[in-house]
């Protein structure tokens, strides 16, 4: 069984240093860190996080096309891949499309410019050259990396939808679905086999993680608060697929959402999610992590990814995890 820990970039630099360093002393696989618009840069957070740990590997989640050339995407991925000593993963989609309305970018055909973006930058890591005139990539055949990189860095899928699971399975090295709820699991697996059925790839070189939000503390009012936040925040951005396996819909949140970024009322909007929002994650004990858990290991998964708020005090859950739940699943 594989552990990883994902936490969004809104935290100070200094902090993703001490949880990385816990989260490789606790026994965690991977260190990943989203790079949502307007928050702390998920490249100088990721690079410090290297410079500080040894063994942990590290990774995006996500970068997306349409905010950054996948030409930079590339020079970054084999650069931080370089510094790293090899343990850089690079976790891609196509992006929020709620957050880049932001910036004034429409995503047209999402899953057509992922999947040839990235074809275009395994090229580019492999040493090659990449001509290609398709839909969102028009590339010349000066388009090659000036540096030899030193592999190919394994990149991996952010998925909410269908289409973008059945990526996964077709052309990533990884997948990083979010499980809202983590009995989610058995609704995009089929997705995902789908996809790599239709490309003729094997399953086994995938590594799909079990992406979970998991808010633990022995305090479970505390755990239920910190979870409501990021559901507050979030929650207008989930998919129509993880919406109905929550018996919920975008209009739930619409109230929200106002709260959070027209009023910028926080502690407004939380007094709004509901305990079936709440249900989108695990609140308790660790515990009460690992009743869930087990559930998700009898369907198969071998890769268990815990994501924030991870609860009121995050360093504290890392470490409880790392006491608690890793060791009973790697003892199995």
């Amino acid at each position: 069984m594989k552990f990883s820990l994902r936490l969004n970039n809104d935290l100070p630099v200094k902090d993703y240093i001490t949880m990385a360093q816990a989260a490789e002393s606790a026994g965690f696989d991977q260190f990943w860190v989203s790079n949502d618009l307007f928050l702390r840069s998920a490249a100088v957070i990721l690079t410090a996080v290297a410079a500080a740990t040894e063994r942990i590997e590290i990774g995006t989640c996500i970068l997306n096309p349409y905010t950054i050339n996948p030409a930079e995407i590339a020079m970054f991925a084999a650069t931080l891949d370089e510094f790293s000593g090899g343990r850089f993963n690079l976790g891609l989609a196509s992006g929020a499309k709620d957050f880049l309305k932001w910036i004034g970018i429409d995503p047209v055909k999402p899953r057509t410019t992922l999947v040839e973006t990235i074809n275009a930058i395994n090229d580019l890591l492999n040493g090659n050259s990449h001509l290609h005139e398709g839909h969102f990539i028009r590339w010349t055949d000066e388009a090659y990396m000036r540096f030899q990189p030193q592999r190919k860095v394994p990149i991996y899928i952010g998925a909410m939808s269908p289409n973008m699971l059945r990526s996964i399975g077709a052309v990533a090295d990884g997948g990083l679905p979010l499980l809202f709820p983590p009995e989610h699991y058995q609704t995009v697996m089929p997705y995902i086999q789908e996809g790599a059925r239709d490309a003729e790839r094997d399953m086994d070189a995938v590594d799909v993680a079990a992406c979970v939000w998991a808010s633990v503390d022995e305090d479970a009012e505390a755990a239920k608060d910190a979870l409501r936040e990021k559901v507050a925040y979030y929650g207008r951005a989930m998919s129509p697929l993880i919406l109905k396996q929550l018996d919920l819909s975008r209009d739930d949140f619409t109230e929200i959402e106002n709260l959070v970024m027209v009023e910028k009322d926080m502690a407004a909007a939380k007094r709004l999610v509901t305990d079936k929002m709440l249900k989108i994650g695990i609140v308790g004990t660790t515990h009460d992590l690992i009743d869930r858990l087990e559930i998700l290991a009898e369907m198969g998964v071998k890769h268990m990814s815990f994501g924030p708020p991870l609860g009121p005090n995050p360093l504290k859950a890392v470490q409880q995890i790392g006491n608690d739940v890793i060791p009973h699943f790697r003892s199995k």
